[in-house]
């Protein structure tokens, strides 16, 4: 099965998968994360690579590299080895990328966590990173030298944790090589060294890590690093920096929408924004584009168990497919996509909604500790199941309309388990609980009618704008718990 706009082929049983309109990239055998990313360095040794935004302290492409082999030097001689865990607590600052190469590099795993700042005093018993690198170069190389492999794991991110508790992603060095791999295809030479990136993202977020982080310092860009989400600051660093392109997530962009900007607009370099993380709102994206016409926005899509980007816009000016609007994007380049049917496991055609699976070198190794998780998200035939409902067009563009933990399913001692909701009022409704449940009853199937419904002044969302699910079903069981007992004491 073939077809001009979009390549897709059926395998065994009549499966349909679609695959890229571009050709393959190569992926380097040969080298670890840090090596891909770092190569060629010397070469923009002068080149600013980090700069924050509010004190300009900054780090050229030259101090980089050095100092990622002298913290992986210093790493190794206080007894970090391959595969050892390295938990890092740290907001977003110029040396975050230093610190988690210089782990990756000495053979250690890197995981970051989100910190709250208490105070900048010195604890007891701590190495300041200046004197922590300065001794590295006086150590000896002796017995604490060794070989990383790509196949090792570099990163344990955790996922977002939006639906159940969130989970250690395992990550090897060519899970995310062949993530930029695929990603950065549409990067040029004449962009190389020339793109400036708005580093708001948390970088512990697989989406700073890759995304950020590692995409720029292959691209040998500059990152404007931002440790706290100041609106006002933003738009400062935007101008101040000439920030050419921003990562963001959709709550950064209502905020630009809504934020009555005194800046001069015209000062404004910025090209291109990439959100991702969450839903984009059609009414938001069509207030962004009135306020900031000259701006061009993708919606993108990845997962932390994909090693970040997984569907995205490409190049026009290479003659790259442009993307409709309020699609996420295109297959990149050695990825494979299929839909699956969730209640008869079948593959589907294009525009037909079904559970986006996609199969690639990206794909994670597994959930730290987690056989059971793993199974179900990855299948004996490398297929990792998204839990995202979407579909593509014929022109090859991928469109997300749900997601199959989206209902809430609260216990139920006869049916087992059946759907709830929680709904925030408008001000001026007066419809009672009784009756939207009728409502939804008359629009959705039998198995969606909701059964128990509250009133709650907000929905719990994550700092990317995703919906918290669990603290949505925590809330409404204990709710239901303490109405239980309320009616049993009455």
């Amino acid at each position: 099965m073939a077809k001009n706009t979009q390549n897709s082929t059926k395998e065994d049983d009549e499966e349909i998968v679609f695959q890229s309109r571009y050709p393959s990239v190569p992926i380097p055998d040969d080298l670890t994360l840090p090596e891909f990313v770092l190569k060629d360095a010397e070469s923009y040794a002068d080149n600013v690579a980090f700069v924050e935004a509010a004190t300009n302290k900054s780090y050229t492409y030259g101090q980089v590299a050095k100092d990622v082999k002298r913290f992986s030097k210093a790493l190794r001689s206080l007894g970090l080895r391959t595969g050892h865990v390295v938990i890092v607590v740290l907001p977003n600052m110029a040396e975050y990328a230093i610190v988690a190469l210089g782990i990756m590099a000495a053979g250690g795993v890197f995981s970051g966590l989100p910190v709250i700042i208490l105070g900048e005093g010195r604890v007891a018993g701590t190495i300041w990173w200046d004197e922590l690198l300065e001794a590295a170069e006086r150590a000896s190389n002796n017995g604490i030298e060794s070989v990383v492999n790509q196949s090792d794991l570099c990163a344990l991110p955790f996922s977002s944790g939006t639906t159940g508790l969130s989970k250690g992603v395992m990550l090897t060095h060519r899970n995310i090589v062949a993530n930029l791999c695929s990603t950065l295809f549409s990067v040029g030479p004449e962009l190389i060294g020339k793109v400036t990136i708005l580093g708001l993202i948390p970088y512990f977020h697989i989406y700073g890590l890759t995304g950020i982080l590692c995409a720029t310092l292959k691209n040998k860009g500059k990152v404007v690093v931002m440790g706290r989400y100041d609106l006002s600051t933003v738009l400062k660093a935007l101008i101040e920096h000439e920030v050419t392109f921003a990562p963001i997530v959709p709550p950064i962009l209502l905020g630009l929408v809504k934020h009555p900007i005194a800046e001069d607009l015209e000062k404004l370099k910025l090209r291109s924004i990439m959100t991702a993380a969450a839903p984009l709102a059609p009414e938001i994206y069509e207030e962004f584009q009135k306020k900031f016409p000259q701006v061009e926005v993708q919606e993108a899509y990845g997962m932390t168990e994909h090693s970040c980007i997984t569907l995205t816009h490409g190049d026009p000016r290479k003659g790259h497919h442009i993307a409709k609007k309020r699609s996420v994007g295109y297959i990149l380049p050695n990825l494979e996509v299929k839909f699956v049917d969730p209640d008869t496991g079948r593959s589907l055609p294009s525009n037909t909604p079904g559970e986006i699976c996609v199969r690639s070198q990206c794909v994670m190794k597994g959930y730290y500790k987690n056989e059971v998780e793993t199974a179900q998200t990855i299948d004996e035939h490398g297929w990792l199941h998204t839990g995202d409902v979407g579909y593509i067009d014929e022109e090859g563009d991928i469109f997300i309309i749900d997601r199959m933990k989206e209902l809430i399913k609260l216990p139920d001692e006869e049916a087992g388990e059946i759907p709830g909701a929680n709904v925030v009022m408008c001000k001026d409704a007066k419809e009672s609980e009784e009756e939207m449940m009728k409502y939804v009853a008359h629009n959705v199937a039998q198995y969606k009618k909701v059964r128990v419904l509250h009133f709650v002044d907000k929905i719990p969302k994550s700092p990317s704008g995703k919906i918290m699910r669990r603290l949505i079903k925590d809330a409404m069981l204990d709710k239901i718990t303490k109405s239980q007992s309320s009616a049993v004491a009455q």
